[in-house]
């Protein structure tokens, strides 16, 4: 008896647990779906962010600048500490070379100071990159102390070339080489290959130290060793690379001898608003103030409402020196 009651208590406790267990899951379903949904949801988008922040960094790092600075001692106060303050950040690789190692960081080259040393700590610079930094970018900037650089613009204009092509990009001057040489001042850079080549170059004796002018001694050895000076104009024709500050180039001038900078062009030179592409790379001679300046002008400043018209990959196949209506 006592076992047929236990059995019908057992039973009927199952019944409830059943009903009770039926209702919570039909009453929770919902939630508990749209919680799992929830989840899922967030856990997909937390996995597209990780990727398009990973494409969106692949992108802009598809092209890699090692910066070098060419200073010295006397200058990394006055100079050079404003240049690592400002533009050097937006490098993939910055290297201060100079005659000493400090904890600045600086590169010791092993060269004394001295104007007529540059050739020689251009030199060893790229000699010391191709030994310990060469797989570290594919481009090489070359810029003096005093030079202020858009390395964004840099970047966008080095992405039209291939590196591994033997290259050479900057202000192209005409004097005394027969494929034109890069302005020192207005910053110069060079692929890999074409370092490559460089260094090379001296191994075997085919590139000496047969001038103190550094832009034009480097200029002959890129000639030598068939490293194309490259065109580095804007679509309608504007240069990019500057060996003076921005009023040598934007003020229209009245009519005069011209200055030597613009007689040594290899490319006809254009004075006034229509000298300088809107996506400028360098400019020499500027000041520690001017870099900040510099600085808060190209990455700070903008017009409220302005829509920029000026679109450098419309697909334009030749050079225009005047500006085209839009």
């Amino acid at each position: 008896m006592m076992r047929y009651i236990a059995s019908k208590l057992i039973f009927a406790t199952g019944l409830v647990m059943g009903f009770l267990f039926l209702r919570f899951s039909t009453e929770q379903a919902p939630f508990l779906m749209s919680t799992v949904q929830h989840d899922a949801k967030r856990d997909l988008q937390r996995v597209h962010s990780v990727k398009n922040t990973s494409s969106e960094a692949n992108s802009s790092n598809a092209t890699r600048i090692l910066c070098w600075i060419m200073t010295g001692p006397k200058y990394l106060e006055s100079r050079t500490k404003h240049i690592r303050e400002t533009w050097a950040k937006h490098c993939d690789v910055v290297l201060y070379m100079s005659s000493v190692q400090t904890d600045f960081p600086t590169v010791a080259l092993n060269v004394s100071e001295g104007r007529e040393n540059l050739y020689w700590k251009t030199i060893r610079a790229f000699q010391y990159i191709h030994q310990h930094h060469l797989d570290e970018a594919d481009w090489f900037l070359k810029a003096d102390d005093d030079t202020f650089v858009v390395v964004e613009n840099l970047r966008y204009a080095l992405s039209k070339f291939d590196p591994e092509k033997p290259l050479y990009l900057g202000r192209r001057f005409k004097p005394f080489i027969r494929q034109g040489y890069m302005s020192g001042g207005a910053g110069y850079v060079l692929s890999k290959e074409a370092v490559k080549r460089f260094v090379k170059g001296f191994d075997t004796g085919e590139c000496t130290h047969f001038s103190t002018i550094e832009d034009m001694a480097m200029g002959k050895c890129m000639e030598t060793m068939k490293v194309e000076a490259a065109d580095t104009r804007d679509v309608k024709g504007r240069q990019r690379f500057h060996p003076h500050p921005p009023d040598h180039y934007l003020i229209r001038q009245p009519p005069r001898q011209r200055p030597w900078y613009l007689i040594y062009d290899y490319y006809p030179p254009i004075e006034g608003p229509g000298c300088c592409s809107d996506l400028v790379v360098s400019f020499h001679y500027i000041h520690a103030v001017q870099m900040y300046v510099l600085d808060y002008l190209t990455h700070h400043l903008r017009p409220y409402g302005y829509k920029h018209r000026f679109n450098p990959d419309e697909g334009h196949t030749t050079h225009q020196t005047t500006p085209r209506s839009t």
